[in-house]
């Protein structure tokens, strides 16, 4: 099946989507984030650890299902007597739910500035490593 990808995903992160925990993350890195723009809630999403350059076939990691999904801006701002600076963030928030292990069978996009997308299948407990 195709899933919209996120990558490079912490290994703390990783490890309790693994043991099945409901979990919100913050979404700053600008490929993950083009990519969370286009994500729905209800939308199953595959998350892994391994960063968006080392995506290959054979690569593991999560499929979760989309609970909450939220853009933010932040900003910040900081002035001494000679200057002032504005500075502005924009992430993306949202709660997975995971569903099940999943491998890498085909990468169809990572360019940055696209949608990350890949074909992956659903792993049993025997087949996970």
């Amino acid at each position: 099946m195709e899933y919209v990808a996120l990558t490079g995903i912490a290994e703390n992160v990783m490890r309790e989507l693994k043991n099945d925990t409901l979990r919100t993350v913050e979404i700053r890195s600008p490929h993950n984030f083009f990519t969370a723009l286009k994500l729905n809630v209800g939308d199953f999403v595959f998350l892994t650890h391994t960063s968006i350059q080392d995506l290959t076939s054979g690569t593991t990691g999560v499929v979760a299902r989309i609970m909450k999904h939220q853009i933010s801006t932040h900003r910040t701002f900081s002035s001494t007597e000679t200057f002032y600076e504005e500075r502005e963030t924009t992430t993306a928030r949202i709660q997975l739910d995971p569903r099940a292990s999943a491998r890498v069978r085909k990468v169809h996009s990572n360019d940055i500035g696209e949608i990350t997308r890949v074909e992956a299948e659903l792993l049993s407990c025997y087949e996970a490593r």
